[in-house]
């Protein structure tokens, strides 16, 4: 009996997230065709901007490489030809790097994913704690204080609270890196001295990243908290002689959870794109400076690259988010 309702069990959890998975083929097909329209619009080509630059400027070299490219054909053809390729992870060919795209974002993904990672888990850990403490001292001097600090930090613009830590901790005090991953040089000291240097480095910006939306993972669990110590199974709880300790951490915190869930899932796009901010302002080498550089570059076939994989990172968010939702509270249906 036990393992037919946890078989049951898994085969109600799983079905809905498969279905997630297939609504999500659309919804990428639909991104790929947006941010194909959209680069499609912009004027010229890579080989016209290769053309602009001086680089190249026989005719003949410059048909060659339209033909090698697929640019010679109508932009319908080019969209199919492209869809075709991402099916089989061929993302195209940057020109400014002579590499593949798909190599550059790997090399590069890992370093995004550790700085969004630990800015997110240090947002979520500040915010719940700083948002329990002042639902638990509510109308008091310490809830006032928290409460002016989230307002700070929420209103704070990104780049300039950034620099600001580079310029007390890194210029004045002395003791955090100014930009980079790692220092020159640390590869060679050891796996051990290679990860403390790393975290040295990692402290700025995932602290940049973090406390903007620390601040609203605060306002949201104070609030939640508040609504869910008014709420009848909560008295009965007190009723029956439980303990206010007991009380907060099996009833309380537990359903306080669900809106910080729902922030985490629904935010973590926009995290991805403050990480463009942050990642510039610390010279980290992830996604976001790869993004501006191609930008700046127009460089097409790795901006598209890197659309889509971030759209990827989104949605498999969100499916962690539905996941999360179920073991928190078995009665939400993923569906």
């Amino acid at each position: 009996m036990k393992l037919r309702r946890h078989g049951g069990l898994v085969a109600a959890t799983v079905r809905p997230l498969v279905r997630r998975l297939l609504q999500a083929i659309p919804t990428l097909f639909g991104i790929v065709l947006i941010c194909f329209v959209l680069m499609s619009l912009a004027p010229g080509d890579m080989v016209d901007i290769l053309s602009a630059e001086g680089q190249i400027s026989d005719p003949e070299v410059l048909a060659r490489m339209r033909a090698l490219y697929g640019l010679d054909v109508p932009v319908p053809q080019q969209f199919l030809n492209y869809v075709a390729g991402v099916l089989t992870l061929d993302f195209g060919y940057s020109y400014r790097h002579a590499r593949p795209v798909l190599d550059i974002i790997l090399d590069r993904l890992p370093a995004t994913i550790l700085l969004m990672t630990t800015g997110l888990v240090a947002a979520v850990l500040l915010g719940m704690l700083a948002g329990a403490v002042a639902a638990l001292r509510v109308n008091t001097v310490t809830d006032a204080i928290l409460s002016i600090l989230a307002v700070v930090f929420f209103a704070m613009p990104s780049f300039w609270f950034s620099l600001m830590l580079v310029v007390l901790f890194s210029v004045k005090l002395g003791w955090l890196p100014v930009a980079g991953m790692q220092t020159i040089g640390a590869s060679h000291a050891g796996i051990l001295a290679q990860l403390l240097d790393i975290s040295r480095h990692l402290v700025l910006p995932a602290l940049s990243l973090a406390l903007f939306y620390a601040a609203i993972y605060a306002r949201v669990m104070r609030s939640s908290m508040l609504q869910v110590y008014n709420l009848d199974f909560v008295r009965t709880a007190r009723a029956k002689g439980l303990g206010e300790r007991r009380i907060l951490l099996r009833h309380v915190l537990r359903n306080a959870l669900l809106p910080v869930v729902t922030l985490i899932g629904i935010q973590f796009g926009t995290m991805l794109a403050g990480s463009v901010v942050i990642e510039s302002v610390f010279s980290w080498p992830g996604l976001g400076t790869l993004l501006l550089e191609s930008v700046t570059s127009r460089n097409f076939p790795l901006m598209m690259g890197i659309m889509i994989f971030s759209s990827v990172l989104v949605i498999l968010a969100n499916l962690v988010v539905d996941i999360v939702y179920r073991l928190l509270d078995p009665r939400i249906s993923t569906r």
